[in-house]
């Protein structure tokens, strides 16, 4: 069995309850959702004059490859009414491939662990609420190394 942490956000209509509906689609087309981080608020990340957003990492197991999860994670966000316009616009949902078992992948479709991990405070936060102890496998350090050591100026809230 296949152990991923995908990262859901979005900042459009109603926010957590978009989150909701993410998190049952995953469960329904990914695998079984073995633990959820809270729920944190930030600010927009690149583009900043848009509504802060809401994020929530999920611990999953699944059968399915790394591969598979991206398709279904893209048939999740159509589902859910994604546009894909510009990079960091505004977005009802977006999920994000963060790990999956401790494997590096570099496919021109597919980087995994996810290149800006360790840059991002929204995602470390959650992550380290998860898996704290967790290391990095391109890295070599702890989620919370990374997040001792994280640049990210952007507040980032604990909602539930």
């Amino acid at each position: 069995m296949n152990k991923t942490f995908l990262l859901t956000g979005g900042n459009i209509g109603d926010r957590r309850k978009n989150l909701d509906t993410a998190t049952a689609l995953i469960q329904k087309e990914i695998g079984n959702i073995i633990k959820s981080s809270g729920i944190y608020e930030t600010a927009a990340w690149g583009i900043t004059n848009q509504a802060s957003f809401y994020n929530q990492i999920h611990l999953v197991e699944s059968e399915l490859s790394a591969e598979d999860i991206l398709q279904n994670i893209l048939k999740i966000e159509a589902i859910m009414g994604r546009v894909r316009t510009i990079k960091n616009a505004a977005r009802i949902i977006d999920i994000d491939i963060l790990f999956f078992n401790e494997e590096i992948i570099n496919k021109p479709n597919l980087i995994v662990p996810h290149p800006e991990i360790s840059n991002r405070r929204f995602v470390l936060m959650p992550l380290s609420e998860l898996a704290p102890g967790m290391i990095h496998p391109v890295l070599n350090k702890t989620t919370d190394e990374l997040l001792q050591n994280c640049k990210d100026p952007l507040d980032v809230t604990y909602l539930r």
